[in-house]
């Protein structure tokens, strides 16, 4: 279906009622597209457009630092939160993913890759092809939260360092040239790699660096590790995503890592990277740098199973009766996501738990 004729892009001047424009965003990042039978108004493009659905991944990063730098602080008493950082930060953040996923689609567009009839204008709305926004608006949008993120990053840094700039800058870089000439990542094979730093190392470590008050480098680097599994969570969201475009991509001469190792590998990779999660967080626990709550996250274990069923073959040829059809042709990436939705929110409350409710094992080594 091409995007243009969205039914949903057609709320005209009509009024739209307030349960009426909540109903549509709740559609929205819900299901990541815009609802076929409700008005859609500028918010709710916006949130289309910037693929806000898969904001909750973001948050959990953030959230994840933040919890980190409250166990440290609970159990040293060596140091102080700052909350307004660690709220800023957090804005930061979603901003910058924002930002990203304007990017992906203003440089695949530019590039000649974003048609109507590649993927991503099949399965949502792309924001030039769908008529919704020109691409001048589509570029001043990207400017514009870019110098939002980067009044953030001088604020934060003026607090606490410019170890902040380090990682904003990282972060960036990697976001620009994800799909940007001249090293446009994806196509070598580095985006997965790009997902994991940026997901894991950069977010959950910034975060936690903007929060204590003093900084210690011993602890900075644990937190950077102890990033890992929810790393590889993410990455296999896109990891998903991009074997779902295994075709495409290969006739445009995009060499994901996907496409370099071939769909059956790939899908065995993936597995790989959501079951290896559940073994690191369980070493992250014997190792004493995270209470035991943390281990809530196993409860995910049967939708992985599911999950995994579902990578054990290959993508049917048409959508099933219980598929979502304005999904399609993404097929992966929806298993993946809802894995990482669940187990990065379990992981998520069991740093929270850790805090209200400390227990720690009597393990002989520590």
């Amino acid at each position: 279906m091409s995007t243009a004729t969205h039914p949903a892009a057609e709320a005209g001047s009509r009024r739209i009622s307030l349960r009426d424009r909540v109903a549509a965003w709740r559609e929205i990042m819900q299901s990541a597209n815009a609802p076929e039978d409700k008005p859609l108004d500028s918010v709710g493009k916006w949130l289309v457009m910037t693929r806000a659905a898969v904001f909750p991944m973001t948050l959990w990063s953030g959230t994840i630092g933040a919890l980190l730098a409250v166990e440290q602080a609970r159990l040293t008493g060596a140091v102080t939160i700052d909350w307004p950082a660690v709220l800023l930060a957090i804005v930061g953040i979603v901003l910058a993913h924002a930002a990203n996923n304007l990017i992906n689609d203003y440089f695949d567009m530019t590039a000649g890759i974003d048609t109507e009839g590649y993927v991503r204008a099949l399965y949502a709305p792309h924001p030039v092809l769908s008529g919704w926004v020109t691409k001048a608006t589509l570029r001043n949008a990207i400017i514009g939260l870019t110098l939002i993120d980067g009044l953030i990053m001088l604020l934060l840094a003026y607090w606490h360092g410019p170890l902040v700039i380090a990682f904003a800058l990282a972060g960036l870089f990697l976001s620009v040239f994800y799909v940007a000439p001249p090293f446009s990542l994806k196509r070598r094979g580095l985006g997965e790699l790009d997902v994991f730093l940026t997901w894991g190392p950069l977010m959950i470590g910034s975060t936690y660096l903007v929060a204590v008050t003093p900084l210690s480098i011993p602890a900075l680097v644990q937190v950077i590790v102890f990033s890992v599994p929810y790393a590889l969570l993410v990455t296999s969201v896109l990891f998903g995503k991009h074997i779902d475009k295994i075709e495409p991509d290969t006739s445009l001469g995009i060499r994901t890592l996907p496409v370099i190792l071939g769909e059956p590998l790939a899908r065995r990779t993936n597995q790989a990277l959501m079951i290896l999660f559940y073994p690191l967080l369980a070493l992250a626990v014997l190792a004493g740098w995270v209470g035991p709550w943390v281990l809530l996250a196993l409860l995910a274990i049967p939708t992985l199973v599911n999950v995994l069923r579902g990578y054990g073959r290959p993508r049917p040829d048409a959508p099933p009766a219980w598929y979502p059809k304005r999904g399609w042709p993404l097929w992966f990436v929806g298993f993946a996501f809802r894995h990482t939705r669940l187990a990065g929110g379990l992981l998520t409350l069991g740093l929270l738990v850790n805090v209200l409710v400390p227990v720690r094992l009597p393990l002989p080594w520590l």
